[in-house]
């Protein structure tokens, strides 16, 4: 197969960028690197196209191992035919290969293992045929007592047996049934017990399979693991049953009538089984992966929330019996203080927290506080809302923020060796405050399956889903780029071309000799080859240091090429008057012939004077800042047709979770996303995002709050 005629054909790239990229890859380039420095290589392809077609290449490559494995395993067996190599070859997915190749298979020993083994084979080939034929004479001819072939009835049994795996071994017959299942088959699912349960819904369910939306199947699949569903196919057996007779029944003789009694029993035993097993996987695949995107977008969409920067953050850690633990924490992340108090049942110590928490906001400057969403939230939320009101600084609020995966970074090894003296409590206090701070910098600290951003994501293939999260982490760390002189060990390591080893040799090297005044600098770092400078020097920021590129995402192989660049324009970008004539003395000259003066292609030359425009410019500053609230609401306070903003939390399939300081979230059901048909809630919302919505009906009981978008909609 010529992968790459195949690749340019399904991602409409042309011949040559795919050759390009296909060789980028297998030089050991990472996806950042390649969709930030080589643009004019890949037609610019962005970073989740990369990835995609990484993926791609990877599956077409595994597919034509596999041909090479089935080709050669035939070809031992001395039963390749050229007819059967070229379909093997032409095949286009693994599903095609392993059916032409179901009838060499080896197999475990089956009915008509047996049967072949009792030497009935040649008597089923001859009634396969289907010739006017005497069955019981011929049957007589196997008879063997030897080999437990007693009468002329088990000789045909034997032979009903391999018919029947012949037919159901059959690739044109497996692919006939299988697209007619596609068409018409629906997911099934009935009560398993006498019982209520959250899947009450999926008591008496029945969904086409090509409609079906993941979250539903993946409901049914859970459902059916913790007992309370039956799931299964609903297939048109009628239909199977008749195409299969159509395709190997010849006649109505009566080896024809034989035949058609194979048919129907390889149609019930195994080829329905087989395929509804089939169906059922593909199903889950395909929910797993639509499963899998929705996390990956969400994460990449709560990494990217704005940092709040050069803020002292105060952050609380709620708890009823222990306390809310508090942490305070400078605007470079430094722990400052922490402390405790106990505002909530069942101490609700309300004076005595107000005077703590008073005094810690005074002494330290606070400009913001953080507290997270678990145990004791709302009651902490409350006593907050009513101590500032009391506080009387109409510039000081709080955020909540989810404390997903922050009880993982407190019991791990990392949180120990920092802070070492501290309970997991109040290390869990000073993660929430750095998420505020800086989210993508905190959580890369943690495994992202654990940020609780998807859907179903316990029932998620966990190696698939480690490795999608992983690269989208991996692309927003290098999107937005990383203080060489400030950042961690595990956001180094996050860098394109950086593992753990070299992450911690490069915060050794700066713990030993200090600061980088330079990128050049980092070359004297042990483990840092050529090939690991060059892919991770343009994501590496040096600010204030010796030279002004070093702060910007210019790589240093293009140092050269923006210095001649600048000369053409005649631009000194040293000072902000000079940034600011950038744009019209590339106007003047053109950007075609600057970039062709400047020895640069285009998309390189228009990137560099991006970064020249912003030095240390953070891609995360052009987005709404987080929003902070002073007050808190009951769902009591809560009515039909209320104009109320609310920050985006989660976007599954049916709908985005979304935070409008009330302790429970609002759903915004996806078909209340627009005035427009929308197909996923993420065409119109993202997490992280903060925008007006409308009350559309509060449930007190159900703890249920219905939001819209829709201007005309009316509430309930």
């Amino acid at each position: 197969m010529d992968e790459i005629k195949l690749l340019a054909k399904e991602f409409k790239l042309r011949e040559e960028h795919v050759k390009n990229i296909i060789t980028l890859i297998d030089g050991g380039s990472t996806i950042p690197f390649i969709a930030r420095y080589r643009k004019e290589m890949t037609g610019e392809c962005d970073d989740q196209v990369l990835r995609a077609l990484d993926e791609r290449l990877t599956y077409v490559r595994n597919l034509d191992k596999r041909k090479t494995e089935v080709l050669s395993s035939i070809r031992d067996q001395e039963k390749l035919t050229p007819e059967l190599e070229a379909a093997i070859n032409e095949a286009a997915t693994l599903a095609v290969v392993e059916d032409l190749y179901r009838p060499y298979k080896p197999k475990r020993r089956t009915r008509a293992t047996i049967a072949r083994e009792k030497g009935l084979a040649p008597l089923a080939d001859a009634i396969f045929l289907q010739q006017k034929m005497d069955l019981a004479s011929a049957a007589e001819k196997f008879i063997n007592v030897e080999k437990g072939v007693l009468s002329s009835e088990d000789a045909l049994a034997g032979a009903h047996d391999i018919i029947a795996e012949m037919i159901s071994d059959s690739a044109d017959a497996r692919a006939e049934l299988r697209d007619a299942f596609h068409r018409s088959s629906a997911l099934t699912a009935k009560a398993a017990k006498e019982e209520d349960s959250v899947y009450r819904q999926y008591y008496d369910f029945s969904e086409s399979y090509r409609t079906l939306p993941s979250h539903r199947i993946l409901a049914c699949n859970r459902g059916e693991k913790d007992g309370f569903l039956k799931v299964g196919m609903a297939m048109d057996a009628i239909s199977a049953k008749a195409a299969l007779r159509r395709r190997f029944v010849k006649n109505v003789s009566e080896t024809g009538r034989f035949v058609g009694e194979c048919a129907d029993d390889a149609d019930v035993t195994l080829l329905q089984p087989s395929l509804e097993r089939e169906l059922r996987r593909e199903l889950t695949d395909r929910a797993s992966e639509q499963a899998i995107s929705v996390f990956a977008s969400n994460l990449r969409q709560l990494l990217l929330v704005p940092p709040i920067k050069g803020k002292t953050v105060l952050a609380i850690d709620p708890g009823m019996r222990t306390g809310c633990k508090i942490a305070v924490i400078d605007p470079t992340g430094k722990l400052l203080k922490t402390s405790i108090f106990y505002p909530t049942p069942p101490y609700n110590k309300t004076a005595e927290s107000e005077a703590i928490l008073f005094s810690l906001l005074k002494q330290y400057k606070v400009d913001a506080i953080a507290c997270g969403n678990g145990t004791a939230s709302k009651e902490s939320e409350i006593f907050l809302a009513g101590a500032l009101k009391k506080f009387g600084d109409p510039g000081l609020g709080y955020m909540m923020v989810s404390e997903a995966g922050a009880s993982v970074y407190s019991a791990s090894k990392l949180a120990a060796a920092e802070f070492p003296d501290f309970d997991v409590s109040l290390r869990s206090a000073v993660s929430i405050g750095r998420r505020m701070q800086d989210p993508l910098a905190e959580l890369v600290k943690i495994d992202p399956k654990a940020i609780g951003v998807g859907q179903y994501q316990h029932d998620l293939p966990a190696a698939r889903l480690s490795e999608a999260l992983d690269g989208v982490v991996e692309d927003c760390v290098n999107a937005v780029g990383v203080d060489v002189n400030t950042a961690s060990k595990e956001l180094l390591a996050r860098i394109s071309g950086l593992n753990a080893a070299s992450a911690a040799a490069i915060v050794k090297y700066r713990d030993e000799h200090g600061s980088f005044a330079s990128r050049e600098e980092l070359k004297k770092v042990p483990r840092m080859g050529e090939k690991t400078f060059e892919l991770c020097a343009g994501f590496l920021r040096v600010p204030h240091g010796e030279n002004m590129l070093d702060n910007t995402g210019i790589h240093p192989e293009s140092y050269e090429g923006c210095r001649r660049l600048l000369k053409v324009l005649g631009c000194d970008v040293s000072t902000e008057t000079g940034r600011l004539a950038l744009p019209l003395m590339l106007k003047n000259v053109g950007e075609a012939a600057a970039a062709e003066k400047a020895g640069l292609g285009l998309p390189t030359m228009r990137d560099i004077v991006k970064e020249l425009l912003k030095p240390g410019r953070d891609l995360r500053d052009e987005l709404p800042p987080p929003m902070l609230r002073r007050d808190i609401m009951d769902m009591s306070d809560l009515q039909p047709g209320m104009k109320i903003m609310g920050t985006v939390r989660n976007v599954t399939d049916f709908g985005a979770f979304v935070d409008i300081g009330v302790h429970q979230d609002g759903l915004v059901h996806v078909s209340r996303g627009a005035d427009r048909f929308i197909r996923h809630p993420s065409e119109v919302l993202k997490v992280g995002d903060v925008m007006e919505f409308r009350v559309l009906s509060v449930d007190v009981a159900k703890k249920r709050i219905g939001l819209t978008l829709k201007k005309e909609e009316k509430a309930k």
